[in-house]
């Protein structure tokens, strides 16, 4: 055997594990949601009993790995040089595909990217051997790969997330209606019936979904599939007198149903998805031990065809990969804040990152005016009784995102319909339909109100659109790299490698700090030095870029203007979403500290607008020379030089005051800002009687000329807003202090 496949075969080894991390920080929002997000227990229980649950679930697991061994193509049409080429083309595709996922913000699917990136790689190589065979043409290309499992992963797509959307908002509504939010007296009449069904439904998804498998061809799962009815049945009145007694104890039944939940999707993840990480590299150790045997690596794979369960050694080893990973990834905890956001009862929780669309506008417009015309025709009376039971008001303030009712109801419902479909043999996603459960219960929740529910609604289509461009973006990208590494030889798998290995230092480790720096909780203590912080920066930075715009503009350096544009555009959002998280930071304040909050408030409002005036500078100016407009005339130039002077002179005195909070030249300010207006009121006069006398000139340098002034005065407006809610604070915090001097 050529060395080379050893060194194959390790390079297989080690992006299985990164594989490992990379899943479990992407999916590990599944199971875990339902329970962080309603508090059901700390955060450290929560990650036991998932960690039990995915050691269960990859114990349990070696009948799934047939998919990545034989499900996308036929291993006896290949040799093993193709297919463990074909292998290692489906892990640099993976890896290249999540790190772009990663770049750009948007959601995957591993399940996907496997079953598309296996189809991709599988087409390359193919391609490849019939282009080298005469007696082989592409019309034999459906003898290699089963391009139908492909189309019906598509299709399972749709069907989960109508599905599970619609099932989630139904189930949701019905519990809503008979807990409501002030469930404790209701919960403690009838709980144990409910918490019982929801704990049978989860019973049945781990035998038939987790556990399946290992446990089919004993008679106790036989007993129960030719008894169905009955013995679900008999476990719910078992389950519900359980849980009435454990009740009488005081113990709250939600939060078992919830853990039982967790314990079970985990399983379940780790039972079936385990295939998404490790399955593509046992298949090419188990295709390299094959090989080795019969000292041929021109033999054809047929052995793959056969069902061999996993090493269990293997299994294991991934099991402590993929617990050690729950507990450690900070980003594994950072990908549960997206469905949180988009599931959280707080109706003002921030949801602009994911903007807003004409398709979620009107779905927003046509479910209001749905909305309407069902309240013309349902009895006044019958509405309020229905709306009492959606009062948000009388819920317990436990700063959790949901409550534990619909946190049963998401697990319970992702169970129920993942082993239905299992049963009915669907391939339907356990992400696809988690995720989507959990936005229709929080739709039913009434959880989207007028304020977000545009974001919310283009959250989701994000989500969904991630899952559909995961497909194509890993068929493509496996595809390619198949072609290169069949093509390519040893030097493109030495550039694959080196590329793999940057992008997953990149990735996982580069980012995680930065995004670590970013996550500074604001607190009552520091919201004045945090935001002092942002006005000196914010302020150092526009001038810079109000200076460097002028000099460009004069020069006509379109390179410049072109990143001085991008550069104001971002200084511009950074301040324009601290406006719209400004709520959420004054939630965080003392309510007895009105002054900061005002302070903070009139503050954010000055940043924002005086960033929106530089881009109103910077955009027009990058246009104008960037579209070859005739430049500014000497007259033009002459009078911004000397606004620019002036400009710079008032910001540098500013600056100084608000570093040192000695406002001492405050009137000395005023009289430059007053003469800053004469000069900036005389330059337009200026113009205009250049342009009415000669008549000549350019038009749109005109433009962009006065639009250059007017901007001006608006930005050393805000920043004289700026001094002044600046000096006025800290002479009201000062008078506070001196009053609690002398009230000791």
């Amino acid at each position: 055997m050529d060395p080379i496949y050893t060194v194959i075969i390790a390079i297989l080894a080690v992006l299985a594990v990164s594989g490992l991390f990379v899943g479990v920080t992407n999916d590990a929002v599944n199971f875990l949601n339902s329970a962080i997000g309603s508090k059901a227990a700390p955060r450290r229980v929560i990650l036991i009993v998932a960690s039990i649950g995915i050691l269960v679930g990859t114990l349990t697991s070696s009948g799934m790995m047939e998919v990545a061994r034989n499900g996308m193509f036929d291993p006896g049409m290949f040799s093993f040089h193709e297919v463990i080429l074909l292998y290692l083309s489906v892990m640099f595709a993976n890896i290249i595909l999540l790190d772009l996922y990663n770049s750009w913000g948007l959601p995957t699917s591993t399940t996907v990217s496997l079953i598309f990136c296996l189809l991709g790689a599988a087409i390359a190589v193919s391609t490849f051997k019939i282009a080298g065979s005469d007696a082989l043409s592409m019309g034999d290309l459906g003898e290699f790969i089963h391009a139908g499992r492909a189309f019906g992963i598509v299709a399972a797509i749709l069907l989960s997330v109508v599905i599970a959307l619609t099932v989630g908002t139904a189930v949701m509504y019905v519990s809503r209606l008979i807990f409501s939010f002030r469930y404790t007296r209701a919960l403690s009449r009838y709980g144990a019936l409910w918490c019982g069904a929801s704990l049978t439904a989860i019973i049945y998804f781990a035998l038939f979904k987790g556990l399946k498998g290992p446990l089919s061809q004993t008679a106790f799962i036989h007993t129960i599939e030719n008894h169905i009815l009955l013995s679900l049945l008999v476990c719910w009145l078992t389950c519900s007198l359980i849980l009435f007694f454990v009740q009488r104890f005081k113990i709250n039944i939600l939060r078992i149903t919830i853990l039982g939940g967790t314990f079970a999707l985990a399983l379940a993840f780790a039972g079936n998805d385990l295939v998404n990480f490790i399955g593509v590299p046992i298949a090419g150790w188990d295709a390299f031990r094959i090989a080795r045997h019969a000292g041929d690596s021109a033999m054809t794979m047929d052995a793959l065809n056969e069902n061999v369960p996993a090493n269990f050694a293997f299994l294991v080893g991934a099991g402590v990969v993929m617990i050690l990973t729950l507990w450690t990834s900070r980003k594994a905890m950072h990908v549960t804040e997206t469905e949180l956001s988009l599931a959280s009862q707080n109706d003002e929780q921030e949801q602009r990152e994911y903007g807003s669309s004409a398709f979620a506008r009107a779905i927003v417009r046509a479910t209001l005016n749905t909305n309407h015309a069902i309240e013309r025709v349902v009895p006044q009376r019958l509405r309020e009784a229905i709306s009492r039971r959606f009062e948000v008001t009388d819920i317990e303030h436990t700063g959790a995102p949901f409550d534990m009712i619909r946190a049963t109801v998401n697990l319970t419902t992702s169970a129920l319909l993942i082993a239905m479909a299992t049963s009915l043999k669907l391939p339907l996603s356990t992400t696809y339909v988690s995720f989507m459960v959990a936005m229709g219960s929080s739709l039913a929740d009434r959880a989207w109100g007028r304020e977000t529910a545009v974001y919310r609604i283009s959250g989701v289509m994000t989500v969904v659109a991630g899952w559909f461009v995961t497909a194509l973006g890993g068929f493509i990208i496996a595809y390619v790299v198949g072609l290169a590494l069949v093509y390519g030889g040893t030097v493109m798998l030495i550039l694959l490698t080196v590329l793999a290995g940057y992008m997953l230092v990149h990735s996982n480790f580069i980012k995680k700090t930065k995004s670590a720096e970013t996550t500074t909780a604001v607190t009552n203590e520091n919201v004045v030095e945090e935001i002092a912080t942002v006005v000196s920066s914010t302020i150092n930075t526009a001038t810079r870029i109000y200076d460097r715009t002028l000099l460009a503009v004069f020069k006509e350096n379109r390179k410049v203007l072109r990143d001085l544009n991008r550069e104001s555009s971002e200084l511009y959002e950074r301040m324009h979403e601290r406006k719209y998280r400004m709520m959420s930071t004054l939630r965080m304040l003392r309510e007895s500290d009105l002054d900061t909050a005002q302070y903070y408030v009139q503050v954010v409002d000055y940043l924002n607008e005086l960033t929106k005036a530089l881009t109103h500078i910077v955009r027009p100016a990058y246009g104008h020379i960037d579209n070859n407009h005739e430049g500014l005339t000497r007259e033009q130039t002459t009078d911004l030089i000397r606004v620019g002077d002036e400009v710079e002179a008032i910001y540098r005195r500013i600056n100084a005051m608000l570093t040192t909070n000695d406002f001492g030249d405050i009137d000395l300010v005023l009289s430059m800002r007053d003469r800053l207006f004469e000069t900036i009121s005389d330059a337009i006069k200026s113009e205009l009687r250049r342009f009415n006398t000669s008549g000549k000139g350019s038009t749109k340098a005109s433009m962009l000329y006065l639009t250059i002034l007017n901007e001006t005065r608006t930005m050393v407006l805000q920043l004289r807003n700026l001094l002044k809610a600046q000096r006025h604070f800290l002479e009201t915090k000062g008078v506070i202090k001196s009053w609690l001097y002398y009230a000791k």
